[in-house]
Formats: structure tokens, sequence, C-alpha cells
């Protein structure tokens, strides 16, 4: 019966010409797709390839018999190069995959013919990586014919579009693409107000699984901006603060090098994620920066200036109100107890030479008789040369003392405005961060939910 059959519907069959027994009626092609994979997603060159289970049935008015003649046979395979098969192509074709070839088709008695087949698809897609990695790319696929007008073949949909949208029946949902839905459109187009042709557009959603990305590229880096911000608690007046700076600088340098790779590159534009690397890059130089400054301000120098006044009244006294300060007083209490060192250091030298002048115990100056010897005492030992130059060396030592304490004062007040002005730093840095990681997780968020 199959022979019989197979023989009777192509012995005399025309396959060059479109099968309808009048030319005015036009062949209706109906299509469906169903996504299998999504195989691969080329950013740089705007290149999507899939693989899909493409469907599509028309009607062909010579394929038709009557089971009764053919052992109540209602369906047969035939060779699809034996029949008319309508010229449906993808306008966004970039290059031929590797699909496996299909010889057969189905027909029914009733001349239904139905051609299914898998299909490799690379196609064209205009790719928007800014939000990388939680971009969601829209491609679409559009089926239309080639050369025939739309009075000739039209296109339909095989199921309504509700089913094709959301079915994921055949999905492999394993890899790094996930399929939200498939949109479906027809629509009519003419080119320079010819005759209008038919097409179907199929709109494939996807969004990338951003778990991958986040481990291996966010991560880090979050880990890295949170070791600096840390980084602030050192001393600054001592050098392990820009050592550890340094390294952490070194070492982000590093990891920008190594997921260099992993970022997509595109000649149209940069995603997000390269801004908040250049960024954080920038942050860290900045912090840099400021540790080098604060160092450079408490550093003690021989040769180093007294504080200007309007630099205290703006650090010492205003900022420290500002930044809430605790122990904001020792600052006004340094500069009285340096005056007060000073003036018990010449307290101490005035009495000193007096004592040199004079006896060192008041008692080995009274006589017997109770009368004093100082006058006398003192006036051989003015006309000495051994005592002028005893008060020489006591001179310069006196000299030498307040110098020192003059230059631990002024180290010390430096010291006092590097500390305030490295807390003002530190907390804009910190609200700096803190803004900008707040902006980058909200319109994350905001995309992932989009």
């Amino acid at each position: 019966a199959l022979r019989r059959l197979s023989h009777y519907l192509l012995a005399h069959y025309q396959k060059g010409t479109r099968p309808v027994r009048d030319w005015r009626t036009t062949t209706n092609v109906a299509i469906d797709l169903m996504v299998y994979a999504i195989l691969s997603v080329d950013e740089k060159n705007q290149v999507l390839t899939t693989y899909i289970w493409y469907r599509q049935h028309w009607t062909d008015e010579f394929l038709r018999w009557d089971p009764t003649r053919f052992d109540n046979l209602t369906q047969i395979s035939l060779p699809v190069e034996s029949i008319w098969v309508p010229d449906i192509l993808i306008n966004e074709f970039v290059d031929v995959g590797k699909s496996p070839h299909v010889p057969y088709v189905y027909v029914s008695h009733h001349g239904e013919v139905q051609n299914l087949k898998p299909i490799q698809v690379m196609t064209a897609c205009s790719l928007d990586i800014y939000n990388f990695p939680f971009d969601v790319q829209n491609c679409s696929l559009t089926f239309t014919s080639w050369l025939h007008h739309i009075r000739d073949i039209n296109l339909s949909l095989w199921r309504q579009p509700e089913l094709v949208k959301f079915d994921r029946s055949v999905f492999m949902n394993q890899g790094e693409w996930e399929l939200l839905y498939v949109l479906s459109r027809f629509q009519e187009f003419s080119v320079k107000s010819s005759d209008s042709y038919a097409e179907m557009k199929f709109y494939v959603v996807i969004r990338r699984r951003p778990l991958f990305y986040t481990v291996n590229l966010l991560l880090p880096s979050i880990f890295l901006m949170v070791m600096d911000i840390v980084g602030f608690y050192l001393p600054p007046n001592s050098g392990e603060r820009v050592s550890f700076k340094i390294t952490l600088l070194l070492g982000y340098s590093v990891f920008l090098i190594i997921v260099s790779d992993t970022l997509p590159a595109t000649a149209v534009g940069t995603p997000l994620i390269g801004t908040y690397f250049v960024v954080c890059m920038a942050l860290l130089v900045i912090s840099l920066m400021e540790t080098i400054l604060i160092v450079r301000l408490v550093h003690k120098q021989d040769l180093q200036p007294h504080v200007p006044e309007w630099v205290k009244r703006l650090l010492l006294e205003q900022a420290t109100v500002l930044l809430c300060i605790r122990d904001r007083k020792k600052f006004s209490r340094s500069r009285t107890q340096s005056s007060d060192i000073s003036r018990q250091v010449d307290n101490n030298d005035s009495t000193a030479k007096l004592n040199h002048y004079g006896c060192e115990d008041p008692r080995e100056c009274e006589t017997v008789g109770g009368a004093r010897l100082a006058p006398a005492f003192a006036g051989q030992a003015e006309g000495s040369p051994l005592m002028h130059g005893v008060l020489r060396e006591i001179t310069a030592i006196r000299q030498f003392l307040e110098k020192r304490e003059e230059f631990r004062d002024v180290a010390h007040e430096w010291l006092q405005v590097g500390y305030v002005l490295d807390v003002l730093l530190f907390r804009a840095y910190l609200v700096a961060v803190l803004a900008y990681s707040i902006t980058l997780g909200t319109l994350w968020s905001v995309w992932r939910d989009a």
C-alpha cells in the first residue's frame, strides 16, 4: 500500500510549481518554533547561536487520496526533495550551522504536509552588554518567504501565542543563559512600494545567570575595597599604612589583568562593571594619595614650621566638633601644657643659676653668728673664669632644651592636625564608597528584577 500510494502521488507530481489548482489561491504556511538550547552568545561579533525545533505545515492540493483505496492509509512520509517546499528563510542568518538533515516530510490524506526539523541558527543580534552580568537580551528570528509575495504565500502561527511564549518543555536549562519567553508577531512589509511580503517574527528573550560572575568578579573586588577601608585604622604616623595601600593597589591591578578576558568586549560600548572596576581603581589611588598626605604632615622634621592659626581654628577646633571626636579637649590642653613645660624649664634654669651663685644648701651659708656670706662669695665667684665657663654651658643647655621642646610642640601639633584631617578624609572617602556601592547595587537590583 505504501509503494502504491507513493507511486500514485509522485508519478505525475510537478515540484517546481506552487501546489494549487487555482493560481489565485494563497498557500498558507503555519510555522512553529521551540527553543532547545542557547549554544553561544558572541558579544564581540554580535552573533547569537541557538538550537531550535522548527515546524511548518501547509496544504498541497496535489497530495490527496482516498484512504479506502490504499488499505485505510491516512499518512505517509515522502522525500522532501520530491515535493514542493516553501522557501521560508530566516532574515537574520549570518552563517550555516551544523544542523542534521531530515530527508522526509509527513503527508496526510487531506493534503496537509508537515515538515519537522531541528536547526542550528546563527543569527545577528544587537546585544546590549551595558548591564553585564545582569543583562537581558532580546534577539529576533524573522521567518519570511524570500521570493513569494503575500498573495502567493501567507504565514501564520501554528499554535496560540500564549502557548509559544512560555513553552520551555524542550529547553536545556543548565547553561549560562536562561530562557525567559518567546514572543511572536505577524506583520507585512514591502520594499520600495512593491508587493507586500508576509513575515513571522519570534523574539527570543534570554537572561544571563550572574552567579558565576558575581563570585569571580564582584566579590573579590568588594573584599579588596573593604580591606582598603580597614587600612585607615592603622596609625597615621606609621609607615605601614603606605605599604599596605600600595600592596592593595598592586593586587587589584593583577586582579584586573586576570579578569580582563572574562569581560565581554564590544566596539559599541563598555559594560557598567568595567566602569565599576575603573572607579574602584581610582578610589584605591585616591586612598593612597590621602595616606601619603597624612604621613607627610605627621612626619617629624627639625625644620618643620609652626601650624598656621587658621589651620588650628579650622581643624583643631571646628572640625573636631563637626566630626564628634570625643578626645578633642586634649588638643586645646596640648598647647597650654607645652607653655607650662617651657615655663617650668625657665624656672628650673633660674633656680640652677641662683644655686650656682649661692649655696646648694641654705644652712651652709650661715655663719656661727648668723651672718650670711653670700655677697662676699658671689663677688669672688663673679670674677672667676671657671664660673663664666659654667654659666655659658648652662645657657647652651637651656637653649638646647627650649629648642627641643619647641620642636616637640610643633611635631605634636602637626600630629594632631594629621589625625583630625585623617578622620575627615576617611569619613569623606567612606561616604563616597557607600554612595557608589548603593547606586550600583540599586541599578543592578532594578535590572535583575526587571
